[in-house]
């Protein structure tokens, strides 16, 4: 068994074993990623449902992409590179979706005033603060990441959930240091104020 991560050497021998196609050498990098890519995919997603399966895209798109890997960069953040870039394709899809679904959703009150809707009253409506109390804070952290600016999520989740240092994020991101310092700054701010006004608390 191949423990990750690997020295210089070592890592490159173990790619040339992925490049062809060797089953074991794959199984040893999935059993190694695995946690790591579903646990950055369900914080980049922010949906856990859509966790597993987007976990097993980025490995389906490893192993194909695997021949034009050339060793520019370590290989975990090669793999992270995937991840981050099938979650983003992802949640510009589901983006779309949910404005389709919007302007369907605009449509159908067009078409119905709310003074003439029935079935449903306000007292019916549970109240935000109530809704709070019953939600744990991991819960709302998730939902605040999740509402992040992808680049500011990006940023954040690459920090300070996997803790990958600023040379790494900048390999997987391709963006300039200074750009993932100020990411990283703007996201924590950010994200300090919305957990803040979840819980109800005074804004930062």
């Amino acid at each position: 068994m191949v423990t990750m991560p690997l020295d210089e050497s070592t890592e490159r021998r173990f790619v040339e074993r992925l490049q062809k196609h060797d089953e074991r050498a794959f199984n040893e990098l999935v059993e190694a990623y695995s946690p790591r890519v579903y646990r950055l995919v369900a914080r980049m997603l922010g949906r856990r449902e859509d966790a597993e399966d987007m976990a097993q895209e980025v490995f389906v798109q490893v192993f194909k992409g695997i021949g034009q890997f050339r060793g520019d960069s370590k290989l975990g953040t090669w793999i992270y590179r995937v991840a981050i870039n099938l979650c983003k394709n992802r949640s510009k899809y589901l983006s779309r979706r949910q404005d389709d679904k919007q302007d369907a959703l605009d449509a159908v009150a067009d078409r119905q005033p709310l003074h003439q809707a029935k079935g449903v009253t306000s007292g019916q409506i549970n109240r935000p603060d109530h809704m709070v109390e019953g939600m744990q804070i991991e819960a709302i952290m998730r939902k605040c990441i999740a509402e992040l600016d992808p680049d500011f999520r990006e940023a954040l989740i690459l920090r300070d959930v996997e803790n990958l240092s600023y040379e790494e994020i900048i390999d997987i991101t391709g963006v300039a240091e200074g750009t993932v310092k100020s990411r990283i700054h703007r996201a924590r701010a950010l994200l300090k104020q919305r957990v803040a006004l979840a819980l109800g608390e005074p804004l930062p």
